[in-house]
């Protein structure tokens, strides 16, 4: 009696019939040479055994082939978005160093009443629409930390107590005004290496071209709880009202454990546990606020010629 598989698939002479699930198919026996030639080279690929080595690796760059188009299409794709996002941090800076900003703000707006312009270190003088070897010195585009690495418009430093390695030639400041159009406060770059990176920021001096308004960094990598406490209000607090130069001319800003003989006005406490992050900005905000950086553009604050 045929069993139950096979009692209704018999054939006119009453033998079973079997279904190719019943009896291993004719395809999976292994294929003849003619058969293989018959196939195309991705065909014969793919039937290639999964452990096969060097289908493996070629699975393996594929993939990666196929991530990384991916990866650089949506880097392609969003680096508008991504610049549009730094240039509106970087006015956020500007405005909340100069003690304008405030939640919820339009800070596109706010940003308008700042003057952007191109000062030349060694000089202290506007250089906006300068036409250096081709290139022309717009302060509304003008790239300060791409100017560092121009060697047209840098230079290295021998002497180097900020570890940028070179510096600029050419740096954008921004001016505010007050509503009677006289100077209210100036807003300057600066940066230097702390302990681990870099740090970039601003600092806001008064219209007397030697009182700190504020201190502000935008980008840095330094220790979370320890040196990245650069950005807890409370220390960048310590920092208004503080005098760069004494009433000699000597320059006595300084960030230290102890005050100095300078005396309190001129000093700022290090942050405690990040003695060289701490290192690190005395040390930029000092080069910035000397000869080589911004002094020759303060002398003419100070003498009310801007």
């Amino acid at each position: 009696m045929p069993d139950k598989d096979t009692e209704n698939r018999v054939n006119e002479t009453g033998e079973a019939e079997f279904t190719p699930e019943m009896n291993p198919p004719v395809r999976d026996e292994p294929l003849t040479e003619a058969q293989k030639a018959r196939k195309g080279p991705i065909r014969r690929f793919l039937d290639t055994p999964p452990d096969n080595t060097v289908k493996t690796v070629v699975v393996a760059l594929a993939l990666c082939l196929v991530a990384s188009m991916v990866v650089s299409a949506a880097a392609v794709s969003l680096r508008p978005l991504q610049e549009e996002n730094a240039a509106l941090d970087k006015q956020v800076n500007i405005v909340e160093v100069a003690g304008r900003y405030e939640e919820g703000m339009d800070v596109a707006a706010a940003f308008a009443d700042f003057e952007p312009h191109v000062v030349e270190l060694s000089t202290g003088a506007f250089a906006d629409g300068a036409d250096i070897e081709g290139q022309v010195l717009d302060p509304l585009t003008f790239d300060d930390r791409a100017a560092a690495d121009d060697l047209t418009l840098s230079a290295p430093l021998d002497d180097d107590p900020a570890g940028i390695g070179r510096q600029a030639n050419y740096v954008t400041v921004y001016l505010l005004r007050a509503e009677d159009g006289s100077l209210d406060k100036v807003i300057l770059p600066v940066y230097g290496y702390g302990l681990w990176s870099t740090l970039y920021g601003f600092i806001a001096v008064e219209e007397d071209g030697n009182t700190i308004y504020g201190l502000q960094f935008y980008e840095h990598a330094e220790t979370p709880g320890l040196g990245a406490e650069v950005d807890n209000p409370r220390w960048k607090a310590l920092w208004r009202g503080k005098k760069l130069r004494d009433d000699e001319g000597d320059l006595e800003i300084n960030v230290g454990k102890t005050v100095t003989a300078a005396g309190p006005d001129y000093h700022i406490d290090a942050l405690s546990g990040a003695t060289l992050t701490s290192r690190g900005v005395d040390s930029l905000v000092r080069f910035w606020m000397s000869e080589r950086g911004f002094e020759p553009f303060l002398e003419r604050v100070r003498a009310g010629e801007i």
